[in-house]
């Protein structure tokens, strides 16, 4: 028995290189990756399992249960032959991973095999072959590998059940029971040990094909952090040459190249004297790549490049898109065309789809840059006229009673709007600047109030130079004046501070007006208003720009009490001036 035992190992030893063979064809790999097998894959599968556990027969040994010798199977066996074999692995394999079409298919090649080789266990062992893909496929889940154990279990189990069959079906019963004596305990265990071993390939396979996919992904993330800052700025001859470094010291091929829709904008890598920045698209395959937007692999020993000995022989070319438009191409050259595989081919066209998307972002992003922009520039537009609505009433009202003082503001005036049309293309100014416009207002402010009003500067002088977005201030000031101190007849007070808040400046309008109602404190300067007084507009668009140039930390704080004033503050983070 302990011979038979060793003999039948070394035969399921032959199985199993034969299993790892098996794991290189395409329908073995879509039935461990728990994929729904094609049709024709299935027929393969079937087919070939079946021939599997025709192998195993064959692989066996024939016993005379008379003479207890051990033959060699060939076409046909004795009546007093049985077979010790290990047939049951590939049915019960085919089970285990195929489901019951798979499972019961291969049983039925191999057990009706078995039968036409004759032999007084012919039909038990047949039927037991089909019973056993049946049983095994009921272990069959999809989305899931089998363990070894179970493996193990299942084919141990199936030819336990053989062993069965043979007591139950072959007659004379005291052959069956001298047969089952000799050969059932290492039957049982080598087919048991075989099974489990094949599933225990399968699963080593498989988390090779994990951990790679694994490296792969992990490689993809790595190149698309590299590559996402310089793609944010476009692409062109320095951003291309950059992310083909990247990519050539990354994946380690022969060359990276990546190209515009006429030109090579860098090239990295052998054959890089004569594949230069900014000469033109040499290929067919490249232009052809442009025009149809298909990845393109070239393996014929030549990238057909019209340079003599050209020593670039393999190559990927992948598109690079944008709103369904192929822009330019990336390309991977290799030094033979046995680098290039599937996962390679897989990985490239990732990476092509990566950059592109790379791309619309940067495209989005200036685009998003010029929409703050153009709205900024028409929220200051919105601004000059309505300052300059009310600084004409004021002169106005004083041309009768004061006509040189009138004359004076007018000159003021006119100089503010000639720094106003200036600074209305600028998105930025300085606090000088700013607080020089200001100025000019209250000078004009201070005329009609005659000395009803104080008018405090706290300013910080370093901060001079730091910057704002025009028009700040003064849309804050003229509110505090028109909405606060407007009606009092003495005492009127505005105070404007500018403050070093460390990282921060901080700077603040204060009046000791009426303030502001409470219904409308909370809107104000997040919406326009309707009111008997005004629409807010002012506030509004100052919250708005201050907002979109450093963010919700520079929104306006507005604090106001009925009587005692109003305060209106925001930070914005200190630059240097820059």
């Amino acid at each position: 028995m302990l011979n038979l035992l060793i003999i039948m190992l070394e035969r399921v030893g032959t199985i199993i290189a034969v299993a790892f063979i098996l794991t290189r064809f395409q329908f073995f790999k879509n039935m461990i990756d728990h994929n729904k097998l094609e049709k024709r894959h299935e027929i393969t599968a079937i087919i070939f399992f079946g021939l599997f556990g025709v192998m195993g027969t064959y692989l066996g040994f024939a016993l005379n249960v008379s003479t207890s010798q051990f033959d060699t199977v060939l076409a046909g066996l004795v009546e007093d032959e049985a077979i010790a074999n290990s047939r049951v692995i590939g049915v019960v394999i085919a089970g285990l991973l195929g489901g019951y079409r798979v499972g019961i298919g291969a049983g039925l090649i191999a057990g009706l095999h078995r039968m036409t080789l004759g032999g007084f266990t012919a039909f038990a062992c047949g039927l037991s072959t089909i019973i056993a893909g049946f049983l095994a496929s009921a272990f069959y889940k999809k989305g899931k590998n089998v363990k070894p154990i179970v493996a193990l279990a299942v084919g141990a189990g199936a030819e336990a059940l053989q062993m069965g069959l043979i007591i139950i079906l072959s007659k004379p019963f005291e052959k069956a029971m001298a047969l089952v004596e000799v050969i059932g305990i290492p039957m049982i265990f080598a087919n048991g040990i075989g099974a489990a071993l094949f599933m225990l390939i399968i699963h080593s396979v498989v988390g090779e094909k994990e951990k790679a996919t694994a490296l792969q992904a992990q490689k993809t993330l790595r190149i698309a952090d590299q590559t996402l800052g310089h793609l944010q700025k476009g692409m062109n001859n320095a951003t291309a040459l950059a992310v083909c470094n990247i990519l050539y010291r990354e994946l380690q091929p022969a060359a990276v190249a990546m190209t515009d829709r006429h030109k090579i904008l860098a090239h990295v890598g052998i054959a890089s004297v004569h594949h230069e920045a900014n000469s033109p698209v040499r290929t067919e395959e490249t232009k052809n790549v442009l025009e149809t937007g298909q990845l393109v692999v070239i393996k014929d020993g030549s990238v057909h490049c019209n340079f003599p000995n050209c020593p670039l022989t393999a190559v990927i070319v992948a598109p690079l898109t944008h709103r369904d438009e192929t822009i330019g191409t990336l390309k991977i050259y290799y030094s033979s065309e046995k680098e290039i595989k599937e996962a390679a081919i897989e990985l490239i066209h990732g990476l092509s789809s990566l950059l592109s998307n790379q791309l619309a972002i940067a495209e989005a992003d200036r685009a998003h840059q010029l929409a703050k922009e153009a709205e900024i520039k028409a929220l200051q537009a919105q601004i000059s006229p309505h300052f300059l609505f009310n600084s004409i009433n004021i002169i106005m009202s004083l041309i009768r009673s004061r006509p040189n003082h009138a004359r004076k503001l007018l000159k003021s005036l006119s100089c503010f709007l000639r720094q106003n049309v200036t600074e209305s293309t600028s998105a930025k100014t300085s606090l000088k600047q700013e607080l020089s416009h200001v100025k000019a207002y209250l000078e004009i402010i201070e005329a009609r109030f005659i000395d009803r009003l104080v008018v405090q500067y706290e300013v910080d002088e370093a901060l001079l130079e730091e910057k704002i977005p025009p028009f700040t201030l003064q849309p804050i000031v003229e509110n505090a004046i028109h909405h606060g101190i407007n009606d009092m007849d003495e005492n009127c007070f505005l105070k404007v501070s500018v403050a070093d808040m460390g990282n921060e400046i901080e700077i603040r309008v204060e009046d000791n007006g009426k303030g502001i109602p409470e219904e409308q404190l909370k809107f104000l300067g997040n919406e326009q208003l309707q009111s008997k007084t005004g629409t807010g507009m002012g506030l509004y668009n100052v919250n708005r720009r201050l907002k979109i140039m450093f963010g919700d930390r520079a929104e306006l704080s507005i604090k106001s009490e009925k009587n005692k004033g109003t305060t209106v503050a925001f930070h914005i983070p200190k630059t240097g001036g820059e």
